[in-house]
């Protein structure tokens, strides 16, 4: 971090810096932990071009879960461009290994966040899904919010990337009847939208709380099937949001479906490495070829 910006942040904070150390793990941003004599203050910076919107999406989606009261975020106490470089600068929350007894904790407060009953699918703004965007426009039913602001729009890209050819994308109506016909009815909730393992820490006083959240309000399973793409949460956490929400039949089809999504995400800002795993789940639930053009 440069002499300037470290001017900036004492003027925000209206106190000297004592140090200010570079933080490791985000794949977007930079991070830092600044102290003061008195508090510390975590930092993210960034300085592509839709750095301000990318911050102001994640403050409103940490705003908007901890308006539920049933899971903390990082209050966020400033989020502005300084030149060509935007920062959000939030509370810093230090972590630690979380019990047992703590990860059962957690998944019942995810589930009691999920539990609460909300309107329609989609969100009041885009987002982004890592530095990817991310539509929310308004849905009445699951599966065409799902299809149309989700599937479609990664695998669009993923062609237009030369990732993946025209003809291996399905077609929207057919994606939507096979999701409808494993979803059935559901109720919308409010979802963090990219629930791994670097998303979430535990607090020294065992507290969870969630972190560089993509909020919408979709099906309550998505976050569980992002949860266990990549080796899973801890067996305690799954027991503790069943007890708030038992699992339904057909989680595990659902859960390959929405994992789709995430492998996608992962396919277009990494590369072919993900690519069979989607041609396979394609070709699973949607069969091998495309049915054409469909409209959005």
């Amino acid at each position: 971090m440069d002499d300037a910006l470290k001017q900036h942040l004492r003027e925000l904070l209206g106190t000297p810096l004592k140090s200010c150390k570079a933080l490791s793990g985000g794949d977007i941003s930079s991070a830092y932990l600044l102290e003061t004599a008195t508090d510390r203050f975590f930092v993210k910076l960034h300085s592509g071009k839709q750095s301000l919107e990318m911050f102001r999406a994640e403050k409103e989606g940490l705003e908007a879960i901890a308006r539920t009261g049933h899971i903390k975020t990082p209050a966020v106490y400033h989020c502005l461009p300084l030149g060509s470089t935007c920062l959000l600068l939030m509370e810093y929350i230090p972590s630690k290994n979380p019990s047992p007894a703590e990860m059962r904790r957690f998944g019942q407060a995810l589930a009691a966040m999920h539990r609460t009953p909300l309107i329609d699918f989609g969100w009041e703004n885009d987002n982004f899904i890592g530095s990817l965007p991310q539509g929310n426009t308004a849905h009445p039913r699951w599966s065409s919010f799902y299809v149309r602001e989700r599937l479609l729009p990664q695998l669009r890209m993923a062609v237009h990337r030369g990732l993946m050819g025209p003809k291996e994308i399905p077609g929207g109506p057919k994606m939507e009847g096979v999701l409808h016909g494993l979803c059935g009815p559901v109720q919308p909730a409010l979802l963090h939208g990219d629930l791994w393992a670097g998303n979430y820490l535990v607090s020294p006083e065992g507290l969870p709380c969630l972190i560089d959240p993509a909020v919408y309000r979709g099906h309550s399973e998505v976050d569980l099937a992002m949860s266990r793409l990549f080796g899973g949460f801890s067996p305690e956490f799954y027991q503790g949001y069943d007890s708030v929400l038992p699992p339904v039949d057909g989680q595990g089809e659902r859960r390959d479906l929405y994992q789709l999504y995430y492998l996608l995400v992962h396919l277009n800002l990494f590369g072919k490495a993900y690519y069979t795993g989607v041609k396979q789940l394609l070709e699973r639930y949607f069969g091998k070829q495309a049915t054409g053009r469909q409209r959005s």
